[in-house]
């Protein structure tokens, strides 16, 4: 098989194919990028743990590249298994294994096709989510459904935190999703195209928090948000980034939305179009992340602050 995947959600499903003996004939990965303060060009890190393996990287700018679709093809790979790669496959690449290319998706489809589903879910608030192993065609996540697994979301999980936790159940789906298909046991669902939705890249200008909202839409944009690139506020002319919010309240009303009202053991009290929210955690710029205590011993913040 060709594996296909760029960031550390997909390296636990890398490994888990070696680990049960899959034999991968190569990983495909996107270029090494500039990253930090020198954009000093980094690997990818599916790149790095598939060298530690010992297995031949490609890193193809395109993936529809002549050269490179004729390498796959030499390969005569039985499948193709893609998990967060991050570029769209032509026909040429998907037409190739026999099995054709096996995607592992972190969201139910046809809900949530595209780069973010994981924010979204959160952003959105969802009460749960899930992993789609579909066979890829050539539109954006639209290909048919081989199997599906529902997982709940935390009350106050994070983006960051249900990445991780979807990162490691993908190792055991993918592999659960092979014997399937090697077993012959596995039913092909068209998507309901008409029931699809969208989880478009996160973009920094839609981190600025609206005070006037619920307390629970504050709250699900400042977790969707977590870790980047963080929902942000105004606090004493500066751009605060918040996190680790707690809902004290839900239905209060005749607030005014973004005043500091103290603080309680549960954090920063603000007040929200209706409802309450506690912040745990804060950031200012350059700083790093702190304890809402620890942050206010450094940037003192005044009962009956506006924030915004």
């Amino acid at each position: 098989m060709v594996f296909m995947g760029t960031p550390d959600y997909a390296v636990p499903s890398l490994k888990g194919l070696v680990e049960e003996g899959y034999r991968v004939r190569a990983v495909v990965t996107q270029p090494d990028r500039p990253k930090g303060r020198k954009r000093t060009p980094a690997p990818p890190p599916v790149k790095t743990a598939a060298q530690a393996l010992g297995l031949e990287v490609l890193q193809p700018e395109k993936a529809s590249d002549a050269a490179f679709v004729t390498r796959v093809r030499q390969m005569t790979p039985d499948v193709i298994v893609v998990v967060a790669f991050g570029q769209m496959l032509t026909r040429g690449v998907l037409d190739i294994p026999r099995w054709g290319a096996l995607n592992i998706h972190a969201s139910l489809l046809p809900h949530y096709r595209g780069a973010a589903p994981i924010q979204w879910a959160i952003i959105n608030d969802e009460k749960r989510t899930g992993l789609t192993a579909m066979r890829m065609d050539e539109g954006m996540d639209t290909g048919p459904v081989l199997l599906q697994e529902v997982c709940p979301i935390g009350a106050e999980e994070t983006a960051g935190q249900l990445h991780d936790r979807l990162s490691v159940l993908s190792r055991g789906f993918l592999l659960k999703t092979l014997d399937a298909l090697k077993a012959g046991s596995v039913t092909e669902t068209v998507q309901a195209h008409g029931r699809a939705t969208y989880a478009g890249k996160i973009d920094k200008h839609m981190a600025v928090i609206n005070w006037g909202h619920p307390a629970g839409k504050v709250s699900a944009l400042i977790r969707g948000l977590d870790p980047w690139p963080g929902a942000i506020t105004g606090i004493r002319g500066k751009r605060i980034k918040l996190f680790s919010p707690h809902i004290m309240d839900s239905t209060r009303t005749g607030l005014e939305p973004g005043r500091m009202k103290g603080r309680s053991e549960h954090g920063l009290m603000v007040e929200t179009g209706k409802g309450v929210i506690a912040i745990r955690e804060l950031q200012a710029p350059g700083k790093r992340r702190l304890s809402f205590d620890d942050f206010l011993r450094g940037f003192p913040v005044a009962e009956g602050t506006v924030l915004g």
